[in-house]
């Protein structure tokens, strides 16, 4: 007898054919009778710190492992992960890789198919994510390219959110990329000597006849220290060194921090006291309009006061007069001691005859050597590795 069953629930036919039945039967079976979409876990934050090599390589390759899978979800959720970490990876300024996140999100899913959906925001989590990557490049300084706009368009359209944003961003960041008189390169160097030669520029540049020098303390036989000085100084100040009476002190001050983008580079300032205004008892009150005269048709009133001012340099501020600035490798009162013999050699003799102080009001708290505060950090790890745990 062959008995052939149909369906699971019907009818069965008989192998004579001639008598059927209606039955009603159940079976089980250990393989799935649909082939269900298989669940993706979101990419967690431990997805991405649980990698060694933490680069641009092993960050891409984490985008492609996430592009490939067939039924990938959570799609908001991974791009703002990654940016959390973009920082971390070392791709923060990396036009590329802010491609591929775009990429992330499928084309053609999300573009809005009239004016409601498109000013209600169509899939407004989408939307957000990505103006909120826009915002990480402007933050970094990226500047998108016409690519990122075709990408924005092929996924939100041209009436997106997104796609609005990045038009601002063409509009206002290539006016302001170039905006700086002091050009740094991007990225800035790490280097503290370049550093320094960028910083005691940037700072001299306010007195178009300042010379920035650098001097090797080696070239010094009183010196201890072997490193460099990066010193800025202009021929005004050379002739307010020249006037300068013996018995007003100059002030060594610093550090202080100044930053070339990512970059802070620590410098030091010769400074004196400012001179002593000439004070004008009889000012005029520029408001008092009692007794107004036209300069045309008026005589000029005779000044009163006999008293000549010198006309003020740039560098003869009201909280002090700035001689000259540097930046040195050690950060050290060895290597001030030898900028200021180097600027006794250099066009200052009269500085042997002005004693010269060192100030211990700095916004960076008491300056030591490099190589001290790494001593005293070994030193210190040295300590808690001899107390026992118990």
């Amino acid at each position: 007898m062959n008995n052939v069953l149909r369906i699971c629930r019907g009818f069965v036919l008989l192998g004579n054919r001639k008598s059927v039945k209606s039955v009603q039967r159940g079976f089980h079976s250990t393989e799935p009778c649909f082939e269900k979409p298989p669940k993706v876990d979101v990419v967690s934050v431990d997805s991405f710190n649980n990698v060694q090599e933490k680069n641009k390589k092993t960050f891409l390759d984490m985008l492609r492992v996430y592009q490939m899978e067939k039924y990938r979800s959570g799609h908001v959720e991974f791009i703002n992960t990654a940016i959390k970490h973009l920082d971390e990876f070392g791709v923060n300024e990396d036009l590329e890789t802010y491609k591929k996140l775009i990429q992330v999100l499928p084309a053609g899913k999300f573009v809005p198919q009239n004016y409601i959906q498109s000013e209600f925001m169509h899939y407004p989590k989408h939307q957000q994510c990505i103006i909120d990557l826009l915002q990480k490049m402007e933050d970094n300084g990226v500047i998108p390219d016409w690519e990122v706009e075709d990408l924005l368009v092929k996924r939100f359209g041209t009436r997106g959110f997104p796609v609005r944003r990045y038009w601002r961003m063409m509009y206002w960041m290539p006016k302001f990329n170039n905006l700086s008189p002091w050009p740094i390169p991007k990225p800035a160097p790490n280097d503290p000597y370049e550093l320094a030669l960028l910083a005691i520029k940037r700072i001299c540049s306010i007195d178009i006849e300042s010379e920035v020098k650098v001097y090797k303390t080696k070239q010094l036989e009183e010196s201890i220290e072997d490193t460099w000085i990066v010193s800025g100084q202009s021929p005004d100040q050379k002739k307010l060194i020249a006037n300068h009476p013996e018995n007003i002190p100059i002030y060594i001050e610093g550090g202080f921090r100044i930053w070339l983008r990512k970059q802070s580079i620590i410098y030091f300032i010769l400074r004196t006291e400012p001179p002593p205004a000439i004070e004008n008892k009889e000012q005029e009150d520029e408001d008092d309009i009692s007794n107004f005269r036209i300069p045309y048709f008026d005589k000029p009133i005779p000044k009163k006061s006999d008293k000549i001012a010198k006309k003020k340099t740039v560098h003869e501020q009201e909280d002090g007069t700035i001689l000259a600035v540097a930046a040195t490798g050690t950060s050290s009162k060895n290597s001030l001691l030898s900028w200021i013999r180097f600027l006794e050699n250099d066009g200052n003799p009269r500085l042997t005859q002005i004693p010269i102080l060192f100030t211990s009001k700095s916004p960076l708290g008491n300056v030591e050597p490099l190589v001290e505060l790494d001593e005293s950090k070994k030193e210190v790890e040295q300590s808690k590795q001899k107390i026992p745990i118990e």
